[in-house]
């Protein structure tokens, strides 16, 4: 099917301001003939701004009490007129564009079955600052991530030799989509669902990566029996060191021995 005038593309703009964005995603925004930014402040929306003034922020479709489900239909749509106009569109979307946001993998699924060019550049996430920040390497003990409600209300197996990280730890157990924080007693519900399987005491992490340069990133070691009462917002992530040893699969490791003499 040939192409339609306009198209989409939807970067990421990095975590720390100006710090983290690709040479490639600031090609686009310079290029675009609008660009979108989703950013929850106002500088990184300035400093988008400094690279093509036709933006239009995103941040205007948020309201307490107002569903997200609703927020991202909009936002969607908004999106979606643009390219239908026939011009070249840009999303500038925080962290990377494909990671905890929902709007840019719909627009590009849309998009392509309207039958225009639309794709997606990475952009330096908030897992990629946890591992520095916190000096975390999924490859030695493995890592497994949820986020807090969907790991609340569906059974998740998980392995306790490796990190758990849940994301949107601060939204822990609401279900309505509109509110920006749940309640202590919702969160106590996710304490109690991991103390079946962690000590009381086991030490666990509250990670905020920084988002501009003079931010400092939180990083709040606590018991997890007192999580509950701590503040968190939506960008706030919980991670959960390993609380016991791997255990070797030594059946395996005897099969993979004779499989390399062969």
């Amino acid at each position: 099917m040939q192409k339609k005038q306009g198209s989409l593309v939807n970067v990421g703009l990095g975590m720390t301001l100006g710090a983290h964005i690709t040479p490639l995603s600031r090609t686009y925004i310079e290029q675009a003939d609008v660009v979108f930014v989703s950013a929850s402040n106002r500088l990184i929306e300035q400093w988008v701004e400094s690279m093509n003034p036709n933006v239009i922020s995103l941040q205007s479709f948020y309201a307490e009490g107002k569903s997200r489900r609703e927020t991202y239909r909009e936002m969607t749509e908004s999106i979606l007129d643009e390219v239908r106009g026939g011009k070249t569109v840009c999303g500038a979307f925080y962290g990377h564009p494909g990671v905890f946001a929902l709007p840019p993998h719909v627009t590009i699924r849309k998009a392509r079955e309207e039958g225009y060019r639309a794709h997606m550049e990475p952009g330096v996430s908030a897992e990629d600052c946890l591992y520095a920040d916190l000096g975390i390497d999924p490859g030695r003990s493995g890592c497994a991530h949820f986020e807090a409600s969907q790991f609340m209300f569906n059974h998740r197996p998980f392995d306790p030799s490796a990190y758990l990280v849940l994301w949107q730890v601060g939204v822990a157990g609401d279900k309505s989509l509109q509110v920006f924080e749940s309640t202590v007693a919702q969160k106590q519900l996710l304490v109690d669902l991991l103390l079946e399987t962690y000590p009381a005491e086991h030490p666990v992490t509250l990670y905020e990566c920084a988002v501009l340069p003079i931010e400092e990133t939180r990083a709040d070691t606590m018991a997890l029996k007192d999580l509950a009462g701590q503040p968190m917002t939506m960008k706030t992530t919980l991670v959960i060191p390993p609380c016991q040893n791997k255990q070797k699969n030594q059946t395996m490791i005897e099969k993979a021995a004779q499989c390399a003499k062969k």
